[in-house]
């Protein structure tokens, strides 16, 4: 059967579109994720399962839960929020505010997206706490990071004031953003503000730091970070005719280095890749043989288009194969699940796409079988004992 495979991966090679491989993206930050929004394919990934401090970037879990909240009725827009005297206590980025505050929960997002203010989010935090604490929520937000499959974020608190064990992961980073413009379009615009001044009180702290926004290439979001032990990061997403891109990365030494490296992420990714159509749904790709049927073989198609995000450079085919286990028993149904496309774009993870039988193929008529049992038969008695079978059904292996 590993003849059979070869033939198959050739003729799909031969079907597919061509491409050559992107150059890879030589990052100079410590960790870094970047993936396609729409194909869900991962451009780039580097150290992205390792937990490290994300400083403010891990500010977008306590707004994640607070649009939750919003939009389960737990908070509203426009309540006003008591300022406690923890909250007042923050340094670093804030909306200087004080405990003769009450502030809208408007005000108080605007704050913490575009001002990146710590006492927002402790002022966030402790209204939505289960015991009316900042660390009460952070557990919260842990539990609730699991819930959502990042695996390596522990929270310590709502902000991203460095604390011992307070830890995401890039790809954690960008599974959270992604959550966020998917599940909350409607706060998503936000994100794209490049000022907020509140009450006038703190005109130094005025101005979103995403260096992207206003570039003209397509950013609207999402989070920096900084602080001495994480470097400089940013969780940052772009959009370019009906593709996004959302990546994170983290550990770079200044924010010149920050700019200049987002750009490039942003640039390589839309200029170096674009989606293709590499299979028609419905259209033949390779063929399977059947075992005791009215034909000898079914064509395979897949049963809908698939469009994939491959190299934009044409060169080598694109590199495919199909596989199953056969020859495949008759009777055989148009439409039955019979193996597997599995694409290879260099550089790139694989792509699997299940391929369907095109056409019913009945069992064969009794004289048929018969004389396909005797075809059998007689080539077992040539071989002498010494060759493997060549018509029974047997476990196909990819070459």
């Amino acid at each position: 059967m590993t003849a059979l495979f070869k033939s198959l991966a050739a003729a799909v090679c031969a079907a597919l579109l061509t491409a050559s491989a992107a150059a890879a993206f030589d990052t100079s930050a410590r960790a870094a994720f970047v993936l396609d929004q729409k194909t869900g394919t991962v451009l780039l990934a580097k150290n992205a399962d390792e937990a490290l401090p994300p400083a403010s970037m891990s500010k977008l879990m306590t707004l994640y839960m607070a649009f939750e909240a919003v939009r389960d009725g737990r908070l509203a827009l426009d309540e006003r929020l008591p300022v406690s005297s923890h909250a007042m206590s923050y340094g670093g980025s804030t909306m200087f505010l004080d405990t003769t505050d009450r502030v809208t929960v408007e005000d108080l997002l605007r704050g913490i997206i575009v001002l990146s203010g710590n006492d927002a989010c402790a002022v966030i935090a402790e209204a939505l706490s289960p015991n009316g604490t900042e660390r009460g929520f952070a557990d919260l937000m842990t539990r609730r990071a699991q819930q959502m499959g990042m695996t390596n974020s522990v929270f310590k608190n709502a902000s991203g004031w460095p604390a011992d064990g307070h830890l995401m992961s890039m790809r954690d980073l960008t599974l959270l953003a992604n959550r966020i413009i998917t599940d909350f379009p409607d706060f998503y615009d936000m994100f794209d503000e490049q000022t907020f001044e509140f009450d006038g009180r703190a005109p130094q702290n005025v101005s979103n730091r995403n260096p992207l926004l206003g570039l003209g290439i397509g950013a609207d979001g999402l989070k920096t970070g900084h602080t001495q032990e994480a470097g400089y990061g940013l969780v940052g997403s772009a959009k370019q005719g009906d593709r996004r891109v959302i990546f994170a990365i983290t550990g770079l030494d200044s924010q010149r280095a920050r700019a200049e490296e987002s750009e490039a992420i942003v640039n390589w990714a839309f200029r170096q890749f674009a989606e293709k159509e590499v299979v028609t749904g419905g259209r033949v790709v390779a063929s399977a043989d059947i075992w005791m049927g009215a034909a000898d073989s079914v064509g395979l198609v897949a049963e809908e288009d698939v469009t994939l995000l491959i190299p934009t450079l044409t060169g080598a085919p694109l590199a495919a194969e199909v596989v199953y286990t056969g020859p495949l028993q008759a009777p055989v149904k148009a439409g039955q699940k019979l193996a597997e496309l599995i694409i290879r774009p260099e550089g790139l993870p694989d792509h699997r796409v299940p391929l369907v039988a095109a056409s019913d193929v009945p069992g064969a008529g009794f004289v048929d079988r018969v004389m396909t049992v005797a075809q059998v038969l007689l080539g077992r008695a040539l071989a002498s004992g010494g060759g493997a079978d060549d018509g029974a059904p047997e476990a196909a292996e990819a070459s």
